[in-house]
């Protein structure tokens, strides 16, 4: 994916690398920019993103904007509870 992102792996765990030419550096629709330290987040990878979208969207969970297709995929941040950022991600078939 380029000097924009990077996974690193070992066993079962991944770690994901944003740099400032991602999607994950674009703004928020409120217009929040991401900042060190401000947007660490937690991301699960998901098979349909619309429709999971569509599932947590009627149990009434919220969205810190719409879903965002990348040449990796399509993304869309949720806010947890407490306000945490977790990203849901479906890979680019």
């Amino acid at each position: 994916m380029g000097p924009a992102f990077a996974i690193v792996s070992r066993d079962d765990l991944s770690l994901w690398l944003s740099g400032p030419q991602s999607s994950a550096a674009r703004p928020i629709p409120d217009g929040r920019q991401p900042e060190p330290g401000g947007w660490n987040r937690l991301v699960i990878q998901v098979d349909d993103l619309p429709a999971k979208v569509a599932e947590l969207t009627e149990a009434g969970l919220s969205f810190r904007n719409e879903i965002v297709t990348g040449p990796g995929g399509k993304q869309i941040v949720l806010e947890d509870s407490d306000g945490n950022p977790v990203e849901l991600f479906e890979a680019a078939r």
